[in-house]
């Protein structure tokens, strides 16, 4: 009978010893950090202080925006702490925590996107009944639900994963994961197998059904419709469908790598490949940088913001 217990923590197989060099990795991943911690913050600061950003687009943002700070603090603390490290260990509650931030903010991205794309079909190809069926009350309520359904929807997730009987504590990555902690599973795993497919479908394939149904339609008006249109759709459907595309890239890389087996990989290049998936945060760091410098707006009050502290340095009024 193989031995099997709940373990204490865990221990992250992903990191190899890298002398002093881990001191500049620890800086350049601190300095990305705050990058995104600060970009951000920015712009939720300028959306919900600026009256005229009170729109349901940049309402939409400013949830994507939380997120992405929310995401990053389930990564980026717990690595700095294991790159510093000599033992890269991590207890089981702090393990399971990170699971659950990072797997709920990857549902959270790919909703709120989800809802972003039906803002702008109904935007674009519905202008004259925007204001009335894209309420700011219909707003939070649309970004309420899709926090509350992910957070409820892997709680689940993480209570099965939680029970479970198993018969080691290594993962092979820089930061814990669901599938491989699953995988390390002595008792039966056919509940958690059956739920991780209900589960992928809820996360991908009903968040795709409104982004493919708004982007066939918003296609179908800008080939039929006036220049103007398709000038519009082009300037405020690039970010998104930027975004979009590169979250989408980072989370099948993820998957795919996660599902081989790395165990005849060399150290080097398995640390490059776990490392790798880290770009999935990159996405916090993506999203302000686009929506900054492509949406007008934005741009124009950000930049108003940094010439008026220049020039004035103790005057404030570009929020008003």
């Amino acid at each position: 009978m193989v031995n099997s217990t709940h373990f204490s923590h865990f221990i992250l197989g992903g990191f190899i010893h890298t002398g002093r060099l881990k001191y500049l990795y620890f800086m350049i991943t601190a300095i990305l950090y705050i990058m995104i911690v600060f970009a951000n913050s920015l712009l939720i600061g300028v959306i919900c202080m600026k009256r005229s950003l009170h729109e349901p687009m940049y309402i939409f943002l400013c949830s994507l925006f939380v997120n992405e700070l929310y995401g990053s603090a389930g990564l980026f603390p717990f690595l700095l702490i294991q790159i510093v490290s000599d033992t890269h260990t991590i207890s089981a509650p702090l393990c399971f925590l990170q699971i659950f931030c990072l797997y709920t903010y990857a549902s959270i991205e790919f909703c709120n996107l989800a809802l972003m794309s039906y803002d702008r079909y109904l935007a674009i190809c519905c202008p004259l009944q925007y204001n009335t069926r894209m309420t700011c009350n219909k707003v939070a309520l649309f970004i309420a639900v899709i926090w509350l359904y992910s957070f409820m929807k892997f709680l689940i997730t993480l209570s099965l994963s939680i029970r479970l009987q198993l018969c080691g504590n290594i993962i092979n990555k820089v930061y814990c994961s669901n599938y491989l902690i699953v995988k390390l599973a002595c008792s039966d795993t056919r509940v958690n197998n059956i739920y991780g497919i209900f589960g992928t479908v809820l996360s991908i394939f009903v968040p795709s059904i409104p982004i493919i149904f708004s982007y066939m339609k918003i296609l179908k008006i800008c080939i039929v419709g006036s220049k103007e249109t398709r000038q519009k759709a082009v300037s405020t459907c690039t970010p998104h469908l930027a975004s979009l595309l590169n979250f989408s890239f980072a989370c099948c890389f993820e998957v795919f790598q996660t599902r081989f087996d790395m165990s005849s990989v060399s150290s080097v290049l398995r640390i490059i490949l776990s490392s790798s998936s880290c770009f999935l945060m990159c996405q916090a760091l993506f999203n302000p940088i686009m929506y900054g410098l492509r949406m007008s707006k934005i741009r124009l009050i950000c930049k108003d913001l940094v010439f008026s502290q220049i020039n004035y340095p103790h005057r404030n009024d570009c929020f008003m």
